[in-house]
């Protein structure tokens, strides 16, 4: 289930707010004593949280099915996706539904039924959190996640029932920008930097790649050179871009990774302002990068 962007923070009775966490989308299938934890996009990552499966293995339902985050925390309790990515820190998973539990489907039960039957399973530990929620009213819990340096709120009716795409029961409002873009190419390197310069990004609208500009921030050595790596093979001679920037020393790629990137905002003209390059998202197809809307 996914949620709907809305542009301002609002308050609804019988709504709830919860903290938007910023990591690694995951269902946790359990049967027996068998886990598995799967992306959106069905890829299994249970050999990458071990301790996380774990867990879930754990609990005392014999079949179970949860939807959460996997998320780092910074030193102020803040998930931050780059900590994810370059595997500082301990990974947890922040539980927010349970859609199976003990053989019962609960998908048609509303939200505040399966939020009860999550609570009632999981102890908070190491590796298992329940998703934080903010205040009652929706508009105090927006400044709560502006001040405490969230990614945004994700508001959710308590009535609704969990439905397998993209729904307004769920609404989230954003705190600061932070979108998925496709990798479209990169722009050689100059004076000391090695491997590349800048990163061309693009985003689909109307099943065509725009270009929304560079990003040529966030990166380390390591982070260069391992991206670097990745694009030898992706390689092609002309643009995916349907609208390419005039830029010289340019190297293409077939439109297939994925980049997190912090901004300030779209501009008019849907071009990126004061781009940061986070890290790679493999839980999200290229195809699905969608244009976002830019600020009028």
């Amino acid at each position: 289930m996914l949620a709907t962007l809305v542009a301002e923070p609002f308050h609804k009775p019988g709504w709830v707010y919860e903290e938007k966490y910023d990591g690694d989308r995951l269902l946790a299938y359990k049967e027996d004593n068998r886990v598995r934890l799967l992306s959106r996009n069905a890829k299994d990552h249970t050999s990458r949280f071990p301790d996380i499966a774990a867990a879930v293995e754990n609990l005392s339902p014999a079949s179970l099915l949860l939807d959460g985050e996997v998320v780092v925390l910074d030193r102020k309790g803040v998930s931050r996706f780059q900590l994810l990515q370059q595997r500082k820190g301990r990974p947890v998973y922040a539980l927010f539904d349970c859609l199976y539990a003990d053989g019962k489907d609960l998908r048609r039960e509303p939200l505040s039924a399966r939020r009860t039957q999550l609570e009632r399973m999981i102890a908070p530990s190491r590796n298992l959190v329940l998703s934080r929620r903010l205040a009652a009213n929706g508009l105090q819990a927006y400044k709560i996640a502006k001040r405490r340096g969230y990614e945004g709120l994700v508001a959710k009716d308590l009535s609704s029932p969990y439905v397998e795409k993209r729904s307004k029961f769920w609404l989230k409002v954003k705190v600061h920008q932070e979108d998925e873009f496709v990798i479209a190419g990169f722009t050689s390197p100059e004076g000391s930097r090695e491997y590349f310069g800048a990163l061309l990004l693009g985003a689909y609208e109307e099943n065509k790649l725009h270009y929304v500009g560079k990003v040529g921030t966030g990166f380390d050595q390591k982070t260069l050179a391992s991206l670097y790596n990745k694009f030898r093979s992706l390689v092609r001679a002309k643009s995916a871009l349907a609208d390419p920037p005039r830029e010289r020393n340019v190297t293409f790629l077939d439109p297939r990774l994925v980049a997190q990137i912090s901004y300030q905002e779209l501009t008019s003209d849907r071009k990126l302002r004061q781009p940061v390059f986070l890290g790679l998202r493999d839980d999200k197809r290229a195809v699905d990068v969608v244009l976002p809307e830019a600020e009028t």
